[in-house]
């Protein structure tokens, strides 16, 4: 863990890992520190924002009791209904040696936390995903991925909120809302909820 000054108010926590990224966010939330106004996960980074005067001190009180085996459970349960039926479903299926079947069994039997949100409003990263299905982006990325796409890239999977260029592998659709203006909150995940994926028939 490295700490670093970031601007007059906030310090950045660089970490080594996603799931030690998950441990500093559950647990300074959990933490409750009242001088502290945000927290901003990202893939190997937490930006810790505070208020102007507070200080940084409880904040690295907290992060000198960190536990990264056994983290606060924060979040909600979220799930997903997917329809197994992308077009690089084929592709991630013979990638990985295993048949869709089998793909789509590996990724509806595995738990997730969303990690951090980004690219994109609404847009989660979700950790978790099984060893056989972590594979690169694609070589070329699409202009347009459909709302609502499911995929994967790397040790990430995750939904595309709305319709955007991406270069995910895609391995099927899901039709929940993931991100809406006029709802509070307009995201539907948020870091450290924890997400199932459900497969549905067309």
């Amino acid at each position: 863990m490295r700490l670093l000054p970031c601007g007059a108010h906030a310090l950045l926590v660089e970490l080594d890992s996603a799931a030690a990224v998950q441990a500093v966010h559950a647990t300074l939330r959990a933490a409750g520190l009242p001088e502290v106004l945000d927290l901003v996960p990202a893939a190997r980074t937490v930006l810790v924002e505070v208020r102007p005067g507070a200080g940084l001190a409880g904040v690295r009180a907290v992060l000198e009791t960190l536990d990264e085996r056994e983290p606060p459970a924060l979040g909600r349960d979220v799930l997903l209904p997917v329809v197994y039926d992308g077009p690089d479903l084929d592709l991630v299926a013979r990638t990985a040696g295993l048949s869709t079947a089998e793909v789509v069994e590996l990724h509806t039997g595995a738990a997730y936390t969303v990690a951090f949100c980004g690219f994109a409003p609404g847009f989660g990263y979700l950790t978790g995903l099984p060893e056989a299905l972590r594979q690169p982006r694609l070589d070329s990325p699409r202009e347009r991925v459909p709302a609502g796409s499911v995929g994967l890239a790397g040790e990430y999977t995750g939904a595309y909120p709305r319709a955007s260029p991406g270069g995910w592998r895609l391995i099927g659709r899901t039709a929940a809302t993931l991100f809406d203006v006029d709802r509070d909150p307009p995201a539907l995940l948020a870091p450290g909820d924890r997400v199932r994926f459900q497969a549905q028939s067309r």
